[in-house]
């Protein structure tokens, strides 16, 4: 089968590799299309840690059923699933804990890194992935929809965490597509007001047509100032940081009032260091919390949120491109100039 490998930095090819064997609790899927993602464009710029190179790379896809696995059940071929990238072991010390998207066994089925990914002809999907996040299609979702529930079911997992209550105010920095996903489900949520930071006016522009009441251009003024002052002078309830930088994670803190929460969802490099107020932390009495990955539980609500129509999720999708085009369609994604694009076989 034809499948675009990853390298190295800067290095993708278009090759012919063995069509994959299947296990009898596993299946086999032709994706039908597949999204580019933020992690794809940094993997194809500089590497990334968790693969062994050549490596085929995707896990936003959504396809068709090709094979099935004698152990399958309730799957069988034709149908069109949409899957989750990975899913936890139910065994090791934080599945039993409740804390599934933290398995110490998670990187061994991750499609797109540990497992080949779905920038190919065909994709397999491991047992523990078909068990908890495979999911059949219904006829009227799109599927350029149903492939963003990898993203959707990070998001949901953390608007969950950051527990926003109907009234709340917050303020969210970077409107990417996973910026874009807070902004409505904080909506969902029965936020009050959203105010959004980004340093590309295109975006903000989509930002405000998805719902946000206030947009902030970092370049020509202050945001924690800005945001402070939207707030009758304290500050957002809710701080959502989607950017991943030092300095938007500091932002993010700053803009928070006394009592609230900062959700710091978008990830540094390993290794980074933050400096914050001690102050504005301890005598504010912040809560500042992670968000990694998802859960099954996350995967399922978000599922129902795209089965449901309750997002607008055509905005995400700024672009199409033919497989042999992918280092094309992430050189735009890495410029800004595309929000996500379609990958077509």
């Amino acid at each position: 089968m034809k499948a675009m490998r990853f390298h190295g930095p800067g290095d993708l090819r278009m090759e012919e590799v063995e069509r994959p064997q299947i296990g009898a609790g596993e299946i086999l899927v032709k994706p039908e299309v597949t999204l580019t993602c933020g992690t794809d464009v940094k993997m194809f710029m500089r590497g990334h840690r968790l693969v062994t190179k050549p490596v085929i790379i995707g896990h936003e896809f959504v396809g068709t059923v090709a094979e099935v696995g004698s152990q399958v059940e309730n799957f069988q071929e034709g149908m069109r699933v949409v899957a989750a990238n990975s899913a936890p072991c139910d065994t090791c010390f934080f599945c039993m804990r409740g804390q599934p998207n933290l398995c110490e066994h998670l990187m061994e089925s991750l499609i797109g890194f540990s497992c080949p990914g779905a920038y190919a002809e065909y994709v397999k999907v491991p047992e523990r992935i078909v068990q908890h996040n495979l999911f059949q299609l219904p006829d009227h979702v799109p599927s350029t929809n149903a492939a963003l529930l990898e993203p959707l079911s990070c998001v949901v997992h953390g608007i969950e965490i950051a527990g926003i209550s109907p009234g709340d105010n917050v303020a969210l920095l970077g409107v990417g597509p996973i910026g874009l996903l807070h902004l409505q489900l904080a909506r969902l949520r029965g936020a009050a007001s959203v105010a959004v930071s980004d340093l590309n006016p295109k975006r903000l522009r989509t930002a405000q047509k998805l719902g946000a009441d206030e947009t902030i251009d970092p370049s020509e003024e202050d945001p924690v100032q800005r945001v402070k002052e939207l707030f009758d002078g304290r500050g957002a309830d809710v701080a959502i940081e989607a950017v991943g930088r030092p300095e938007t994670w500091q932002q993010a803190v700053k803009m928070t009032r006394k009592g609230g929460r900062t959700l710091l969802f978008g990830g540094c490099p390993s290794g980074t260091q933050v400096t914050f107020d001690a102050g504005h932390i301890h005598y504010g009495e912040l809560t500042l919390k992670g968000s990694f990955h998802h859960t099954p539980s996350s995967v399922k609500t978000a599922f129902g949120l795209i089965e449901g129509k309750q997002l607008n999720l055509e905005p995400l999708i700024t672009g199409s491109a033919r497989l042999g085009e992918l280092q094309q369609a992430l050189e735009a994604m890495a410029r800004g100039d595309a929000l996500k694009i379609a990958v077509y076989p």
